[in-house]
């Protein structure tokens, strides 16, 4: 089951759903190039290799300490399943996602102060068998899920995923990509257990 909402406990070796929104609802991505950013955050974090910035520093590397499992960005929020290996790791690499892209906004739009409407909000998840049901509410946010072109989703209809997301741990349920395409099209299954799952994560 999930955990209600926002963090209670910071477990190692857990599963957690993450969401995050707008002040005020406001759009955090404007335009493609924005989204593009966020993504590179991502591999900046989350690659095999710690990253090197322009000026010749090393950017902080979360990948021993978390993976990220699926994610989904949309106008105004966004959500992300992780893997937690160790206490922290998902709070070190929020951080640094946040305030990387909190200061790319703000410099672009030449705006100041908080973009997010308040730090992320996280539940954990408790049992196995929910994590293939999250990944789908991930996955079916958005209307046009098909072909939204800001989520995970895209990467697990491919057999060459990058080296910062971590399909396999949800793709190795299903025996082609296929049968995980059938099963988020699978909507009277969702709907059954949709209302429990939006009860229990982090966007209420």
């Amino acid at each position: 089951m999930p955990s209600r909402n926002i963090i209670k406990t910071d477990v190692p070796d857990s599963y957690y759903h993450i969401y995050a929104r707008g002040g005020s609802k406001r759009p955090i991505f404007l335009d493609a190039g924005d989204y593009a950013y966020f993504t590179n955050l991502f591999a900046r974090y989350l690659s095999n290799k710690p990253a090197i910035s322009k000026e010749g520093t090393t950017y902080p590397h979360y990948k021993d300490v978390v993976c990220l499992v699926a994610y989904c960005l949309m106008n105004n929020h966004f959500h992300l399943l992780v893997y937690q290996k160790e206490v922290g790791g998902m709070t070190r690499l929020m951080r640094s996602i946040m305030t990387s892209y909190s200061r790319y906004f703000n410099l672009k739009y030449r705006q100041s102060g908080a973009l997010f409407e308040s730090r992320y909000k996280a539940s954990r998840i408790d049992v196995q068998s929910y994590l293939e049901h999250i990944s789908r509410y991930i996955h079916l946010n958005p209307r046009n899920w098909r072909t939204h072109r800001y989520s995970s989703l895209g990467y697990y209809k491919r057999r060459k995923k990058p080296e910062w997301l971590r399909a396999d741990l949800i793709m190795s349920t299903f025996e082609t990509s296929r049968d995980y395409m059938n099963f988020l099209a699978d909507y009277e299954d969702y709907k059954v257990m949709l209302s429990e799952i939006k009860h229990e994560l982090a966007d209420n």
